[in-house]
């Protein structure tokens, strides 16, 4: 999923403020640094899904070159179960 940086801001004060109001955190630092905290947090895990994605693509490919063609392999169903397969190795909630 892409998101745009303001959309990220949107997100982290979602965050922030569900966590606040339901009495499941408490502050130590100032909201400007635990709102950039949640920021970084949420970057990082579109990071970390971006690149499951490429290399999920770039095992398909290769999975399909040494098949020697598609044999009628349904490459949505494929690549998905070789993401959840990454998912799973990496630690990685879709």
């Amino acid at each position: 999923m892409r998101l745009k940086e303001d959309q990220i801001g949107k997100l982290a004060e979602k965050v922030l403020g569900d966590l606040s109001a339901a009495g499941l955190i408490a502050l130590k630092q100032e909201r400007g640094a635990a709102l950039n905290a949640i920021k970084i947090a949420i970057s990082d895990d579109i990071k970390a899904e971006e690149a499951l994605e490429r290399d999920a693509e770039k095992l398909l490919e290769q999975t399909l070159r040494a098949m020697g063609g598609n044999a009628g392999i349904d490459h949505h169903k494929m690549l998905r179960m070789i993401k959840e397969k990454l998912a799973k190795e990496r630690k990685i909630v879709l």
